[in-house]
């Protein structure tokens, strides 16, 4: 800090109103203080020596530039200043002044009169404002504490300044002293000149001394910190403890070696198992070492985080009541039998055998048949935790086995993520869409899920960023997929398959009753009575709006009706909405789905056919036509190869057999054969196709139409044989859905038809043929 020191009173006579005005830099003047100054400018000397040779006296004001050459600009220069009285000059060899100057009392520039050589300006004499009351003198007892103190911890003042501010008496001159004296920005020191009443002056000051106090406090207490531990001859140490002390002043403590005894807390309580346990002290002593400020605090904090939040011993109870849990299942979900009763074996055996490995579920089946909310009552039937992540769309190995630490921002795989989420280490947990798993460049996340899902392996799970063993073997996982030949074998044979195919129309009914109904009443706000659907209504809804094998658009239909009443009741137009099976269309527009087998087979060359899809099964139309041509056979329909070969096979056999059919062995060599199969921009392919596209062919070149309400499926031979195909249960639901009443399948699919609900089983006749002879026989009228 520049040190004013206070000289004996001058004799100020009479101050002269214009004056001339030097600038300062950095610095101001207050009144009856002295100040040194030394005087560079060529101009301002001149200044100098003109005012030696006069009365002595100049005017000295701020300048808000610390350029010489733009302080002589009076756009920069402040309006107020202090005149002062030059005590004493000295000149140096290179004509340079040296000057020890003493305020006299303020002044504010009325206008500039003079630029050149120096400036010259009329000035107006400002004097103290205000009445030394009560207030007045309590303002100047506190500013003198301050000060004294500030005086006591400042080796760089004398003593003795602060008995001399004791001894002033005029509240003015005692506010600029001590404003003069202490480290502030001279910004706020030029305000405080720039005050005329005397109370605020002060006012002013003692906040300026307030903030000093407690600057000289806050570097005293770091001081006296630091310098029992200082080395002299390490300034690193010393900068650190200096920046302890400062973050535990601001309530920063970032002390590392608390944090090492929390971690060393959490370790213990944890119980980890003996490998866990030896990473963990490695880690931790390595932390120990480690500054807080490093990257490499960061990593291992981070890790030993991890390896502590991990449950590795934290369970929640089985609930092996099994009545209670079939309870539990039958109130979440109707019908879905087979996954109930494997769900009720596995707690069975659980209550008999608590040491038994959890299995490895896979529910597969169309979207919206139930297979992720059955994962929930599954956690709720056992008592358990449930957690769920989607494998769509992941290709990067680290998602399932973790980063490693070597690189920026490693994180534990999903799994182990998981796992902490829960909580406990045996959760249900929830594999969904790992049929949709990808591979590339980053790694096959399918093959690090072979450990995972290996009973045999997941009891040493190990993570490549915690890199000890996690035991897996009593998470109950279960996996979810819509297609299983897109899982990689060795990944299937892990897991024990439940097929959840589809519902018919009455389980839809009841379901819709049951549970969607209700749910969107409530989700709309629609009270039970001011809402009713009719078993009409609902079956209209299924059959004319939806062509599905779960219930996801079914919900979606009925929310559309929901929101329709809602409306109604929300305006006032109806107390309560009814929904029969004539209004329907009112709140869902046109019938989207009509059953198109009758108009269909009326004529011949037209038969239907069964196909399985990721989303259920369907029917299919295989139309044939003839023309004019010379033997050409013409596919469309956007038909794969599996397909295309069945279409060429099916017309090898009809031209080896052409007497036997009763076909004019010529009839090929003037024709072309047409097959088309509607839908065109929908891709197909399958060998379910074959003895459809056979009989199709048939009944065109024998003018035979198909039964009516007749579907078939299977594949064909060139000898005619009829071969077994899949996906039985999806396409009988699709045929029931569509009003099928007579299915021709192949003989060995025979065995599938106990997977039929009964009631389909009743409304179907299922006719099984060996060869094409018996298909032909039962499809083609006669």
């Amino acid at each position: 800090m520049t040190e004013q020191q206070p000289f004996p009173e001058v004799s100020t006579e009479k101050i002269p109103e214009t004056l001339p005005i030097l600038p300062l830099f950095d610095v101001v003047l207050f009144p009856k203080m002295a100040l040194p100054l030394y005087v560079m400018q060529g101009e301002s000397v001149q200044l100098v020596d003109e005012a030696m040779s006069k009365d002595r006296i100049i005017g000295l004001v701020g300048s808000k530039t610390t350029a010489p050459d733009m302080a002589q600009s009076r756009d920069n220069l402040y309006s107020v200043g202090t005149s002062a009285v030059i005590l004493k000059m000295a000149k140096t060899e290179d004509n340079k002044a040296q000057l020890m100057v003493q305020g006299l009392s303020r002044f504010r520039i009325k206008e500039f009169v003079e630029d050149k050589p120096y400036l010259q300006a009329n000035v107006e004499h400002i004097k103290d404002k205000g009445e030394k009351d009560m207030e007045t003198r309590a303002l100047m007892s506190n500013i003198v504490g301050v000060f004294t103190r500030i005086v006591e911890l400042s080796p760089g003042l004398p003593k003795e300044i602060g008995a001399m501010a004791n001894s002033i008496h005029e509240p003015g001159i005692l506010a600029d002293m001590i404003t003069s004296t202490i480290n502030s920005a001279v910004e706020e020191k030029q305000k405080i000149l720039e005050i005329e009443d005397v109370k605020l002056r002060l006012k002013e000051a003692t906040r300026l001394a307030n903030y000093q106090l407690e600057i000289s406090e806050l570097g005293n207490k770091i001081q006296t910190q630091v310098k029992g531990d200082m080395d002299k001859q390490q300034r690193e140490y010393y900068l650190r403890q200096q920046l302890k002390a400062i973050q535990e002043e601001l309530g920063e403590k970032d002390d590392s070696s608390v944090e090492v005894d929390e971690y060393r807390v959490k370790i213990k309580e944890k119980n980890l198992p003996p490998e866990a346990l030896k990473e963990a002290e490695r880690e931790l002593d390595r932390l120990s070492r480690m500054h807080p400020s490093s990257s490499e605090y960061t990593v291992s904090s981070t890790y030993l985080d991890w390896l502590t939040a991990v449950p590795w011993h934290d369970s929640t109870e089985d609930n092996l009541d099994i009545r209670k849990a079939r309870k539990v299942l039958d109130e979440d979900h109707f019908g879905l039998e087979k996954a109930k009763k494997r769900i009720i074996e596995y707690l069975a055996v659980r209550k008999l055998n608590p040491n038994s490995k959890g299995p490895i579920l896979c529910f597969a089946g169309p979207p919206g048949t139930g297979k992720t909310s059955l994962g929930r009552s599954i956690a709720r039937a056992l008592g358990r935790k449930f957690i769920r992540i989607s494998l769509g769309g992941v290709r990067d190995e680290a998602e399932i086995r973790g980063h490693r630490r070597t690189y920026v921002g490693a994180l534990p795989g999903r799994v182990i993520q998981g796992i902490r989420r829960a909580e406990s280490n045996n959760p249900v947990f929830m594999l969904d869409e790992i049929d949709k798993v990808g591979s590339d460049f980053r790694g096959d996340p399918s093959s690090a899920l072979l450990e995972v899902l290996d009973p045999e392996q997941n009891f040493s799970f190990s993570d490549h960023y915690l890199d000890v063993p996690f035991d897996l073997s009593k998470v109950m996982f279960i996996t979810t997929a819509n297609i299983l030949d897109t899982i990689p074998p060795a990944l299937r044979d892990r897991m024990e398959v439940l097929e959840l195919l589809g519902y018919t129309d009455d389980e839809k009914i009841k379901i819709a009753n049951h549970f969607l109904i209700p749910r969107q009443r409530k989700e709309h706000g629609l009270e039970e009575n001011q809402i009713s659907f009719t078993k009409g209504a609902v079956k209209r809804v299924i059959s004319d709006y939806t062509r599905e094998a779960g219930l996801r658009n079914l919900e979606r239909e009925i929310a559309g009706i929901c929101r329709g009443a809602a409306t109604k009741i929300a305006e006032e137009v109806a107390k309560s909405v009814a929904i029969k099976s004539v209004n329907v269309a009112s709140y869902l527009g046109p019938v989207r789905f009509t059953s198109e087998v009758v108009e269909r087979a009326l004529t011949p060359g037209v038969a239907t056919g069964l196909a399985w899809t990721q989303t259920g099964g369907e029917i299919l139309f295989v139309e044939a036509t003839a023309m004019k041509g010379k033997k050409g056979l013409t596919l469309t329909g956007q038909l794969g190869d599996v397909m295309k070969e069945s279409a060429t096979a099916a017309l090898s056999f009809i031209r080896t057999n052409a007497a036997s059919l009763d076909i004019s062995e010529d009839f090929f060599e003037a024709h072309d054969i047409h097959i088309h199969v509607p839908a065109g921009a929908i891709p197909k392919d399958g060998p379910s196709a074959g003895v459809t596209m056979l009989t199709a062919l048939v009944s065109l070149l024998t003018n035979k139409t198909v039964r009516e309400k007749l579907a078939m499926t299977g594949e064909i031979t060139l000898r005619g044989q009829v071969l077994p195909v899949g996906g039985i249960k999806e396409k009988v639901l699709a045929a029931h859905r569509a009003g099928i009443k007579t299915i021709v399948m192949p003989k060995r699919n025979k065995k599938d038809i106990e997977e039929i609900p009964k009631k389909v089983q009743k409304e179907i006749r299922f006719h099984f043929a060996d060869n094409m002879w018996d298909v032909l026989k039962l499809a083609l009228e006669k």
